[in-house]
């Protein structure tokens, strides 16, 4: 059924079936030859893959990382499914969803400081920027990151309270864990408290969590890393979806649901 307005939270069957229908989880678009290709890469230790995570040889065998997989993002556990369709399950989409907002309640709660970052900025920008203003508005410290922060041949910028990547005047794309270590390294710099909590995706929360940082992270079922440090319990929540669907509207009703759930409507 439709969901019209991310000011309307959805009911968990309603949000599961919109999950479906526009492909944030259920048969997603990444394929099955992508997923495995970086499964392996991240057993191979490339370090592209670990999102500033730091895993030593805890993770060499592919077959694990799949079986992580299949657990906590709902990719089909067999391992001589070798190539075509994969999948999210929507079911882990939500219980993920749940388990943050519980992390947000606490963080309402005590007013704790909160960044956010994202290196999907065509798709899951809004979600967290609507994120960090319902935190204001219940009390919480959005952290403003310092002035003139450089990485990876690009500008570390905050744009609606959520800080990204900027190259030649254009949001970038980016798995870096760089821009993170750039922001927390500046404000230790400037004598300025570490964040309570990080919500990001990608090396931006990768990065935060092997900091020591309270982290919850977005991932697509290709990014393995967020979801290993999850079981690991360097990171609080991965929350698995296709991070850049067609229209970033369809990731409003999740918004929606998350700050219901944490009591932040």
């Amino acid at each position: 059924m439709p969901i019209a307005s991310a000011a309307t939270a959805p009911s968990r069957a309603e949000l599961v079936d919109h999950l479906v229908r526009t492909r944030i989880a259920g048969e997603v678009a990444t394929p099955r030859e992508n997923n495995l290709s970086h499964y392996r890469r991240l057993a191979n230790g490339d370090r592209h893959y670990w999102f500033g995570l730091e895993f030593g040889d805890r993770w060499t065998d592919e077959q694990d990382v799949l079986a992580v997989m299949a657990e906590r993002c709902g990719v089909v556990d067999d391992p001589h499914h070798r190539q075509g369709q994969d999948t999210i399950d929507p079911e882990l989409t939500v219980d993920a969803l749940d388990r943050t907002a519980a992390v947000l309640r606490k963080a309402a709660a005590g007013q704790h400081r909160v960044l956010f970052a994202t290196g999907h900025p065509g798709g899951l920008l809004d979600v967290h920027r609507a994120t960090a203003e319902a935190l204001r508005a219940a009390g919480c410290e959005i952290v403003v990151i310092p002035d003139g922060l450089r990485a990876d041949d690009g500008m570390v910028f905050q744009f609606g309270d959520v800080a990204m990547l900027e190259r030649g005047a254009t949001l970038w794309h980016t798995h870096s864990p760089e821009p993170m270590a750039a922001i927390l390294n500046g404000l230790e710099q400037a004598g300025r408290p570490l964040p309570d909590l990080v919500m990001a995706d990608h090396g931006w929360a990768g990065c935060a969590g092997q900091r020591g940082i309270d982290a919850v992270g977005f991932a697509d079922c290709n990014d393995p890393a967020l979801f290993l440090a999850e079981s690991e319990g360097t990171l609080q929540v991965t929350i698995p979806l296709d991070d850049h669907v067609l229209s970033p509207r369809h990731y409003d009703p999740l918004t929606a649901y998350l700050l219901d759930a944490a009591g932040l409507v």
